[in-house]
C-alpha cells in the first residue's frame, strides 16, 4: 500500500525518508514542493497529489510535511490517518514534533517506523504496544546503551499485541489511580462588517489521560449528548452502545488519548464568545487612513477571555502605522504588512481598543478593500457549544479513582471582515 513515507520541513528540505517495498526516488517529491509553492499556506496544499506514476497523500503537522508515496487505488483518508498516527507517536515518544527532535532520535524514528508498517500496510499503531516494543528514549538508557551496545528494541512481544484488547498492556499497576479528561473546542467562525454570522462550527475533541490499575471497564455519560451528531471514536469505544444508549462505554488504554472527536455545524447551537467593534477607512485623496478596533466577552459565563491576539493583513499600499493601544502591546511589519496586537487577557470593565492613523504610499490608489481580521483567543472552564460530562463510572475493579474534568474553548479560524 504505502511504498515510502519522506519527511519534509516548510522550507522544502526533505529531511527522512523510509522505504519499504522499493526505493523511489526523491524527485517524486518535486511534484509536491511546486504544489507547496503554489499554495502559500502550509494548510493550503492539496492533501492528494497524483503525479505519472504515483499518488502523493500529505498531512502538515507542527511544521512538517508527511508525504506517503503510493502506487495503488487506496483510500486517501486510511493514509491521512495514519501520517497524523505517525505524527502523534513522534510526539508521545520524544515530548514534540519537531524536526530537531525528529533528528536527534533517527535510529528510534526508523525503528518505529518498521513496527508501524510491515510491507507498506499498518501493523502495530498503538501507544502502549509501541512503547513495549521500542523503549522511549531517556538519558540514562541513551548512556547504557551507547556502553553496552544494546538498542531500545525490547526482548518480548507486547503481551496486548495478541489480546482483543490490543490498546492496552496487561498487569499495568498504579498507586494512584487517576483519570482526567478535557474537553477542548475550536470555533471556526466568520463575521461580516455588520456583526452577524456568516459562518461558524465547531471542531471538538475529548482528550483522555487514565492512569488506573488492572483492567478497569469505564463508562462516561454526558448532560446533552444529542448535540452530538458527527463523532469519531477511539477504536476501545463501544459504538453500538453509543447508537443506543448515547454513553460512551470503553476499557481504556494506558495512559495518554483521544477518546472522541466531534463536529457541531448547526449555526444556533454556535454561540460566538467574543465581538469586534472595528472602524477602518482610507481617505480619498489624501495619504493616510483611520484605524480603531475594540475587542471584547460575548456570552461567556463570567469567564475570562485570555490569550488575546488579533493578526491584520494590512493593504500593499500601506507605509507604516502610528497606533495607541489601551492594553496589550502591537507590532507591524512594513515589509510584510502584518499588524499584531498582543492583548493577552482582556481584564473588565476596560476594554481594550487599539486605534490610530494608517500612513499610505503618496499617490498610490486607495485600498480597494478593507483589511480581515484574524482573532486568537482562549478561554478556560467553558465550552461554548453547552457539552458538559455528567458522570463517569468504573466496573471490573473495586477501588475508586480520582476523577477531573477540564473545558477549553479555543478560536480556530476565526475571521471577522470590515
Amino acid at each position: 500500500m504505502i511504498h515510502s513515507l519522506f519527511l519534509i520541513s516548510c522550507g522544502g528540505d526533505i529531511f527522512l525518508e523510509k522505504h519499504w517495498k522499493s526505493a523511489v526516488s526523491r524527485s517524486v517529491c518535486d511534484y509536491f514542493l511546486e504544489a507547496q509553492d503554489r499554495a502559500g499556506q502550509p494548510d493550503d496544499v492539496a492533501p492528494v497529489l497524483a503525479t505519472p506514476h504515483h499518488y502523493l497523500v500529505s498531512a502538515h503537522r507542527c511544521g512538517i510535511f508527511f508525504v506517503a508515496v503510493i502506487q495503488s487505488e487506496v483510500s486517501p483518508l486510511f493514509v491521512i490517518e495514519f501520517l497524523h498516527r505517525v505524527a502523534e507517536t513522534l510526539q508521545d515518544y520524544f515530548g514534540e514534533c519537531s524536526e530537531a527532535s525528529i533528528k536527534d532520535n533517527v535510529v528510534i524514528v526508523y525503528e518505529l517506523l518498521e513496527e508501524m508498517l510491515d510491507n507498506g500496510f499498518p501493523l502495530a499503531t498503538e501507544s502502549n504496544i509501541l512503547k513495549e516494543l521500542i523503549k522511549p528514549p531517556t538519558i540514562l538508557r541513551s548512556v547504557v546503551n551507547s556502553i553496552t551496545g544494546s538498542s531500545n528494541v525490547g526482548d518480548q512481544l507486547p503481551t496486548g499485541q495478541l489480546s482483543n484488547i490490543p490498546w492496552r498492556r496487561a498487569g499495568v499497576k498504579y498507586t494512584n489511580n487517576e483519570a482526567y479528561f478535557d474537553v477542548t473546542e475550536e470555533i471556526d467562525a466568520i463575521i461580516d462588517k455588520s456583526g452577524s454570522t456568516v459562518f461558524a462550527e465547531i471542531q471538538g475533541v475529548i482528550d483522555a489521560c487514565i492512569k488506573l490499575t488492572g483492567m478497569p471497564d469505564l463508562t462516561l455519560s454526558f448532560m446533552n449528548p444529542r448535540l452530538l451528531d458527527d463523532v469519531s471514536f477511539h477504536p476501545c469505544v463501544r459504538f453500538k452502545r453509543w447508537e443506543t444508549e448515547r454513553v460512551l462505554s470503553f476499557i481504556p488504554p494506558d495512559g495518554n488519548f483521544r477518546l472522541m472527536s466531534y463536529h457541531v455545524s448547526s449555526q444556533n447551537l454556535v454561540a460566538i464568545p467574543v465581538y469586534i467593534k472595528h472602524n477602518i477607512s482610507f481617505s480619498n485623496k489624501g495619504s493616510t487612513g483611520r484605524f480603531d478596533i475594540t475587542i471584547g466577552p460575548k456570552q461567556t459565563m463570567g469567564k475570562v477571555v485570555e490569550s488575546v491576539l488579533v493578526i491584520v493583513h494590512m493593504p500593499k499600499g500601506v507605509l507604516n502605522m502610528t497606533l495607541t493601544a489601551t492594553q496589550g502591546n502591537y507590532t507591524f511589519d512594513p515589509v510584510t504588512k502584518v499588524l499584531i496586537w498582543d492583548i493577552g487577557k482582556i481584564i473588565l470593565p476596560k476594554l481594550p481598543t487599539l486605534k490610530g492613523l494608517i500612513n499610505l504610499q503618496s499617490g498610490a490608489p486607495m485600498p480597494e478593500e478593507n483589511p480581515t481580521l484574524n482573532v486568537q483567543f482562549q478561554i478556560q472552564q467553558l465550552v461554548v457549544s453547552g457539552l458538559k460530562v455528567n458522570r463517569l463510572d468504573m466496573y471490573g475493579e473495586r477501588y475508586k479513582p480520582f476523577k477531573g474534568v477540564k473545558y477549553v474553548t479555543k478560536a480556530g479560524t476565526f475571521q471577522v471582515r470590515t
